[in-house]
């Protein structure tokens, strides 16, 4: 489903927020505000894994840091982070990053068509401080390094063929990824907070072993066009990739990216924004701004992780905040799709849905303890609409 551009949306738990970088008007927006009226309803009661979910929806613990995963005997990584799911058969994978820095890499988790899991296994190992990533067209996962002129590495989630380092896609603090398919380009944010969006041109599609690394060339506003440059110098040393192009756009943070319907969606943490690019038009604004909510309190704070669900619907996993996973509609409606009770001191990560759109997996990267050896990863399953 296609997006609408937003002006002004509802949100639910008791805030109305403002949409549409300059299309916003700055007066106050009286939309209804009452919890239950998103899309799947109000959250209900903590269950057993302390995860409050709409009515229908249910939860189960996939892995913990430092078990083995149930059924294998591999045991699962520490800070569970950015996440993606691969069809494998009748059945998926699930694979996840480890944000620890030293060792990091990444694992996975293979499923059968009823959901069981049968395996758990090493897809990459010896790099440092994985965070997010993306998956691309050919069933390759980009594991993106979030430290000083780190790699992104494409992996194998079969763990078939070894992981190889991609230097042509830059070297800077990367965080995730999102491939382009019609213009058979990779997008790639940086978490610094003066970083810089990218584009990765490979020379041949399928293949990111050479191509050209472009910014994004903007105005200081929250809307307008945009265009792209080439970064003279991918490798970031001496000069830093991001401070090489006059003119291109900074942004606080960035975190998580996803493309679909001639759009890319990703969010910045510093500034608490979700931003969109038309890359028909050629043309960037907001879809979500936490500093334009008008009464209450804003619905979605510490903005990560993205994913896209089949209905059109984005689903953004909390840094803190309250610890959620909020959605943004293509209705305009910004409501919580769930919340981990106890876990203050952690951060959701890696949403990402099975290929049929059935399950949802991601991460709670601390768990309860507060430290990144207390990773918890999850999987909801439920009613999710088409």
């Amino acid at each position: 489903m296609e997006r609408r551009t937003f002006l002004r949306a509802t949100v639910v738990g008791g805030a109305s927020a403002a949409f549409g970088g300059s299309l916003w008007h700055g007066a106050a927006y009286a939309a209804p505000a009452q919890p239950g009226t998103g899309p799947y309803g109000a959250l209900g009661s903590p269950d057993a894994n302390g995860i409050r979910l709409p009515a229908g929806f249910s939860s189960r613990v996939i892995a913990r840091s430092g078990q083995t995963v149930s059924g294998t005997s591999y045991a699962w990584h520490s800070a569970p982070d950015g996440g993606a799911c691969y069809a494998d058969g009748a059945g998926w994978i699930y694979v996840s990053n480890s944000e620890i820095n030293p060792s990091g890499g990444a694992s996975a988790v293979k499923f059968s068509s009823t959901g069981a899991i049968t395996g758990a296994y090493r897809i990459l190992s010896g790099t440092r401080q994985n965070c997010a990533g993306g998956r691309t067209p050919w069933n390759t996962w980009l594991s993106c390094e979030e430290v000083d002129r780190g790699f992104v590495h494409e992996t194998d989630p079969w763990g078939v063929n070894a992981a190889v380092q991609r230097p042509a896609m830059g070297r800077f603090k990367h965080e995730a990824a999102a491939a382009d398919p019609v213009r058979k380009v990779i997008y790639l944010t940086e978490d610094e907070t003066n970083g810089r969006f990218y584009r990765f041109v490979p020379t041949t599609w399928g293949d990111l072993s050479s191509g050209t690394l472009q910014v994004l060339v903007a105005g200081t506003a929250t809307s307008g066009s945009y265009t792209w440059t080439t970064v003279p110098d991918p490798d970031g040393s001496p000069t830093t990739t991001r401070t090489q192009v006059s003119g291109s756009k900074s942004f606080n943070g960035g975190e998580g990216c996803h493309y679909a319907d001639d759009k890319v969606w990703f969010t910045t943490k510093g500034d608490n924004r979700v931003w969109q690019l038309n890359l028909t038009s050629g043309t960037y604004e907001l879809a979500y701004d936490d500093s334009l909510v008008t009464s209450g309190t804003a619905p979605l704070t510490g903005v990560d992780n993205v994913t896209g669900s089949s209905s059109g619907d984005l689903f953004v996993a909390e840094d803190g905040g309250t610890m959620e996973i909020c959605l943004i509609t293509p209705d305009d409606i910004v409501a919580p799709f769930l919340r981990i009770d106890g876990q203050s001191s952690s951060e959701i990560t890696g949403p990402a849905f099975s290929p049929d759109g059935t399950r949802l997996y991601f991460s709670s990267q601390r768990g309860t303890t507060g430290s990144s050896s207390g990773g918890i990863t999850y999987e909801v399953t439920g009613p999710f609409r088409a």
